[in-house]
């Protein structure tokens, strides 16, 4: 009978003290080549490559299979949504958030909404049960985009079971996500001051059964994945980001976490309802690959465990705030009453009533903080707009993160990094 070895885990501490040797070493310039041995070669991975995860385009120096130099190259998808933002009202522009991160758009659609909110100064004015339907929204936007995530990356290193175990569940989703918004993909679902819709009849109850089955999910994609002897060697103590260099490129969300740092946004800087939530944050020890996965699996544990409680705690009442001059009103209002015709009308040609000014402000997004930046000159229209899209910030650090590795390891290393192009290129 063959004998089936355990695989061995360090302790957290002597993990760190291993890959930060290795970090160092790999970081240690290289000799120069001596006379005879051959140039280096420089090899374009992308911009269409499978495991770029869209049009990214990293030209490699290679000695040869060793990485002596990274420059990523992004601008392959440029649409200028900000610019487009400049010429619309604010309402207007909801389905282009849709489009960033186009794997969490509810997210989007929340982030942005909330930013409006706080330039008009009516942020703290929702109504409860508003506010915890965009929770709601928010949660699902994480595990769908975490569930992605997670079977690209597996994927990536040869796991080609788990992206179909993780893609079933995220249909699942979607299912919700049309029965909630009417789209499965651009949602459109805020308004400035609420939503478009209440829930509709029986989801909640829809919403219960899909928690209970996604857990099994988890624990399926773990048992395939979490002491796999191929995936942990090609994941444990591989691009290696120790604290004080996620911190210094900006990195949030998960990559951020993963390195150690305590830093979300729901917690640090509560909005909505997560301050009356109870839930953790999970943090990696080492900043490798490895972690990045494991701080992804926990963090849609704590979202299911986010999406119980605002199940359970649901309140009545309205979805929107009710003051004509700034929210749309009710279609069945618009068609009946003049008054309300009358604020659609202001409303659709001439936007909202935005003071002058300048705000920020972030959200947690599946990839990271999702910021916009808004300057107002008054009126309905934004005079400049700024996104923060968490996965640009992110890709920076390729060309500090890859020499020293093999030609090989960067398929693991962006797919442990976890980003989308759409809100990469597209601002």
């Amino acid at each position: 009978m063959p004998v089936v070895s355990e695989i061995e885990f360090q302790d957290p501490e002597a993990r760190v003290a291993q890959a930060l040797s290795g970090a160092e070493h790999a970081a240690a310039p290289s000799p120069a080549p001596a006379e005879g041995d051959g140039d280096k070669m420089v090899l374009n991975m992308g911009p269409s490559h499978p495991a770029t995860h869209g049009v990214l385009r990293i030209i490699l120096e290679l000695d040869g299979e060793m990485i002596t130099k990274a420059a990523p190259d992004v601008g392959y998808l440029h649409r200028g949504d900000e610019k487009i933002a400049e010429n619309m009202t604010f309402t207007q522009f909801i389905p282009y958030t849709d489009r960033l991160d186009y794997l969490a758009p509810l997210a989007n659609n929340v982030a942005y909404a909330l930013a409006v909110e706080k330039l008009l100064g009516i942020d703290k004015d929702l109504p409860p049960r508003c506010q915890y339907i965009r929770v709601i929204c928010c949660e699902l936007a994480r595990i769908s985009a975490h569930l992605l995530g997670l079977g690209a990356f597996a994927m990536d290193v040869g796991a080609l079971t788990v992206f179909l175990h993780t893609f079933t569940e995220r249909e699942k989703i979607y299912n919700l996500i049309e029965a909630l918004t009417g789209a499965r993909f651009t949602t459109t679902y805020t308004r400035i001051g609420g939503l478009s819709r209440d829930l509709p009849p029986g989801w909640v109850e829809q919403c219960r059964k899909f928690l209970a089955e996604v857990v099994v999910n988890f624990d399926e994609s773990e048992k395939l994945l979490t002491r796999n002897r191929i995936f942990v060697d090609r994941t444990r103590d591989l691009g290696v980001i120790s604290k004080e260099d996620a911190i210094d490129y900006g990195l949030t969300g998960p990559n951020l976490r993963g390195s150690g740092v305590d830093y979300d946004l729901r917690k640090a800087h509560p909005y909505l309802v997560y301050s009356q939530l109870k839930f953790d944050i999970p943090t990696g020890s080492v900043g490798d690959c490895y972690d990045r996965y494991l701080v992804r699996m926990e963090e849609m544990r704590q979202s299911v465990r986010i999406l119980h409680q605002c199940l359970d705690q649901l309140p009545g009442g309205p979805v929107s705030i009710s003051n004509g001059k700034t929210v749309l009103p009710p279609k069945e209002k618009v068609l009946t009453k003049m008054e309300e015709l009358i604020h659609q009308f202001i409303l659709v040609t001439q936007g909202e009533n935005a003071p002058p000014g300048e705000i920020y402000f972030g959200a947690e997004n599946p990839k990271g903080e999702l910021g916009f930046y808004i300057n107002s000159r008054g009126g309905g229209v934004p005079h400049r707009m700024k996104i923060r899209s968490p996965s640009f910030v992110n890709l920076s650090i390729l060309s500090h993160l890859l020499p020293g590795h093999m030609m090989s390891d960067v398929v693991a290393v962006l797919g442990s990094l976890d980003f989308v192009m759409g809100a990469v290129n597209g601002l």
